[in-house]
């Protein structure tokens, strides 16, 4: 390249790490937020965290920034950058376009009140007060229909929205995927219903110490490989993973006094995106590829971790005996009572708590939802009747009240509409993962069984995390299994997991 080339190089570069140092410092500010800042402080706390993403957004979007991607899209400069280079390029190239489109003003108007919005969501669940959070709702509706709007609907409306968390996803396409997870779930379901043989959970419903549900789970996350020098673990309404930079993942959980697995599970699932945030290469840092390439592939490595390890039996036969010894004289069960304990499929309320088999319902439901808001015309003031509709339609249980039912997530209030397909994507991606990794990872199981969890993780690392978002989701899928995501494997690895426990 030319010395001219050269400097436009250096000078985009320089621009996407300052992008990249705001990114950070907004992410304490986030996280500080979630994790115990003081309530009366956290208006103006919204205030300067607005004011900081206006910064960031102005950056992002500026006419240099715009000027600095077309220099570096010429087909001669284009072809001397370096692999990472390009794609650096062309994803800037992707945010930018999207970006431009926004009003500045707007934008920060937007972020202000999405940081007030998660405020008043925390405050709403805990004192079961939909109305007080439902005007914070409708204007957050409202700002993510004025961008969809700025940025130009695709197919339908929804589609606009699902692209940003699993690049060229749509609504056609996910409607094909649940209506077939749908058919081939539901006789399962009815099926482990009808069996003779049902796990005793009675031995779960004791008062558990918190302090020991967080000895044992940071005895966990550091059994997976966890770096404890790059990450800490918090506590906080909703677990949440934040990933500052390699060198700094925090992650949060929640601890129920009457629930033994709740928190580790939580923690698990939390432990398994920072895991891939905290194993990404060393030449993406300070660059905007240095995350997950997208939603749904971030969610198969906390699915995998949380749910095809972590609910394992082999995965007990090594740790049940050290949770006993956390709990004296209250888990006076077999590993076999536990394991299976743990894995009962019963319709239930709340989404992070569900079994493996009936989550995906759950996911289903707020699909469904999303799609009657932004397709649909759907009203804030509309959505708890919905919620309680679908739950009896699809599970055949009604919440008792809002803060068990619509009130229950946290990605609403913050505008993260189109993420939650990214849970079920995450199951299907987890499960074709896995079944290459059975085949390719002499001793899996074994290792699973002896606690040797590192090997599991250096696997994950060299074919998925160090890559960060430096391949696309299919170019991943295909180069880690193989072939493209098949949601088959998901109904085959739930089919033979259940089949066993309930013994069809």
């Amino acid at each position: 390249m030319s010395i001219k080339s050269n400097e436009v190089l250096q000078s985009f570069k320089d621009t996407i790490r300052k992008i990249k140092s705001y990114e950070e410092a907004l992410g304490v500010l986030y996280w500080d937020l979630r994790t115990g800042a003081p309530r009366k402080g956290m208006d103006n706390r919204s205030e300067v965290i607005g004011a900081l993403s206006a910064d960031q957004f102005k950056l992002a979007t500026s006419p240099e920034l715009g000027e600095q991607v077309a220099a570096l899209e010429d087909a001669s400069v284009y072809a001397g950058l370096t692999e990472i280079e390009q794609r650096l390029v062309s994803e800037t190239r992707k945010e930018y376009d999207r970006s431009v489109k926004i009003p500045p003003k707007l934008y920060q108007e937007y972020v202000v009140l999405a940081s007030q919005s998660e405020s008043k969501w925390e405050e709403a669940k805990e004192n079961n007060d939909y109305a007080s959070f439902q005007p914070y709702l409708e204007k957050v509706i409202g700002y993510t229909n004025q961008f969809i709007d700025l940025w130009g609907p695709k197919a339908t409306r929804y589609d606009t929205l699902l692209d940003q968390y699993e690049p060229g996803m749509t609504v056609a396409e996910l409607d094909q995927v649940f209506g077939g997870l749908r058919s081939q779930l539901v006789p399962l379901a009815a099926a482990i219903a009808n069996s003779p043989h049902q796990p005793d959970t009675s031995f779960l419903n004791q008062n558990y110490d918190k302090s020991a549900q967080k000895a044992f789970s940071l005895y966990i996350l550091e059994q997976m490989g966890y770096n404890f020098e790059a990450g800490r673990l918090d506590e906080s309404a909703h677990p949440f993973a934040t990933g500052l930079s390699p060198g700094d993942v925090r992650i949060t959980t929640r601890y129920l006094e009457n629930d033994v697995t709740s928190a580790l599970f939580g923690t698990i699932h939390e432990g398994g995106h920072a895991l891939y945030e905290q194993n990404i290469m060393e030449e993406l840092i300070g660059t905007t590829l240095c995350t997950g390439t997208s939603m749904g592939i971030h969610e198969s490595q906390s699915r995998f971790w949380e749910n095809v390890i972590g609910r394992s039996r082999p995965f007990w036969d090594r740790y049940f005996g050290e949770l006993q010894t956390r709990f004296p004289g209250q888990l006076d069960v077999s590993v076999d009572q536990f394991y299976r304990g743990n894995n009962v499929v019963k319709p239930s309320l709340i989404r992070i708590e569900a079994d493996e088999l009936t989550y995906n319902l759950h996911i289903i439901i707020r699909y469904e939802m999303e799609k009657l808001i932004f397709n649909g015309g759907a009203k804030a003031a509309d959505l708890p009747a919905i919620w309680n509709d679908k739950y009896k339609e699809y599970l055949g249980i009604t919440p008792p009240n809002d803060a068990e039912g619509v009130l229950q997530d946290v990605h609403w209030s913050g505008g993260a509409f189109g993420y939650f397909p990214s849970y079920s994507l995450g199951n299907m991606y987890a499960a074709q993962i896995a079944e290459t990794m059975e085949r390719e990872l002499d001793g899996f199981w074994t290792n699973v069984g002896s606690g040797q969890l590192l090997p599991i993780k250096e696997w994950l690392s060299e074919r998925i995390y160090k890559y960060g978002k430096l391949r696309t989701p299919s170019e991943l899928i295909q180069s880690v299994t193989g072939k493209p995501l098949d949601p088959q494997h998901l109904v085959t690895y739930l089919t033979n997991k259940y089949t066993d426990i309930y013994k069809l």
